[in-house]
This record gives C-alpha cells, structure tokens and sequence, in this order.
C-alpha cells in the first residue's frame, strides 16, 4: 500500500470514516509500521477513534483525542498534541476527521503544515447514506470539505455498506455509484 507519511481520511457523516481509519491503522500496524491516529473528530462524541484506544494501545498505534475524549463533557477542543506529530518519526499519521464541512473547519487549522508536509487525502463514500445516495450530492459535501479544511482529496474509498446487513449485491450495486462519483470529482477510487 503505497501513501504518504501523512493520510486524511474524511468523508459524510456515517459514511465509515473512522471504521476505515482504524482498520487502515491496524493494517499498518501489522506491516511493522509506526502509526498514529489523530482523532479529530469534535462533532460526533458517540463514534470516533477515541472509543478504541485500548485495542489501539494494543497494536502500538498512538493516539491523540480531543481534549475532552473519554469524558461526560460534550466541549469541542483539539489536543495541542497535534503539533507534535509534524515533528514525529513516525512512519504515518492518519487524521480521522468529522464529517462534512463542520470536521473539515477543525482540519483546516492545520492545512499550511499538512501541506508543507505532503499527505493523501482519502474522501469516503457510502451509497447507503442517505444525503450522499446521489453523486451529485457527494460532491457537494467533497466541495465543501474542499473549501472549510483547504486541502483537496486526491482519492475516493468506496465503502458502500448497510453495516452487518451488507450483501453482495449491495457491494456490486455500489460500484457504478463509485465510479460516478469518480467521473464528476476526477479523483480515482482506492
């Protein structure tokens, strides 16, 4: 798997951002690489990296919450531990941002020193959910994550699921999605 030292991962709401994010890390992990995965996700409090720092810890992945991570406390704030990974040796750093523009904002804090150091920019999509079901619609969220974190994607990760209720079909049926998708954003699937 050939990315950059440091990987965005970003997408709508739901669209399995963080899923991919871990599961991107573990295999990393397991290629006897240094991983850290940056949780910026201050939107959504109830599914975010955060809640996997034990399995995490395991693989000898870091991770850098939110301040406020692990809490009862809803407040949004960044960890100034960020800053320390431009720094870092490590061999990838992976951004698990919060959905739509709202997450991108958080990101865009950072864009000068992502873009000093050169990254991949991975939009996610999921046909399944419901304000990306159409291409046209996910583009308008890939525009506006454009704009609010001033990075631009450079691949699209197709993970069309229905959770445990995903069959093939449904994957197969995803496809011409993806490459829609693919054709009117000009960014190549992953």
């Amino acid at each position: 798997m050939d990315f950059k030292r440091i990987i965005i991962v970003c997408g709508h709401y739901g669209s399995g951002k963080t899923n991919f994010s871990l599961n991107l890390a573990l295999f990393l992990a397991n290629k006897e690489k240094t991983v850290t995965i940056v949780d910026l996700d201050i939107v959504n409090p109830y599914f975010r990296s955060s809640d996997f720092d034990e399995m995490l810890n395991k693989a000898h992945i870091k991770l850098i919450t939110p301040t406020y991570a692990g809490t009862t406390l809803d407040i949004p704030s960044i960890s100034p531990k960020i800053n320390s990974i431009f720094g870092s040796l490590d061999d990838y750093i992976i951004f698990d941002v919060g959905g739509d523009d709202a997450g991108a904002t958080v990101l865009g804090c950072f864009s000068s020193k992502i873009s000093d150091s050169g990254y991949d920019m991975l939009y996610v999509i999921n046909k399944f959910r419901n304000i990306i079901s159409k291409p046209v619609n996910a583009i308008e969220i890939l525009r506006e994550i454009e704009m609010k974190s001033r990075l631009k994607p450079n691949f699209l990760i197709n993970n069309s699921n229905l959770s445990s209720l995903t069959t093939a079909e449904d994957v197969i049926s995803a496809l011409s999605y993806a490459k829609d998708i693919e054709k009117l954003s000009g960014l190549p699937i992953r």
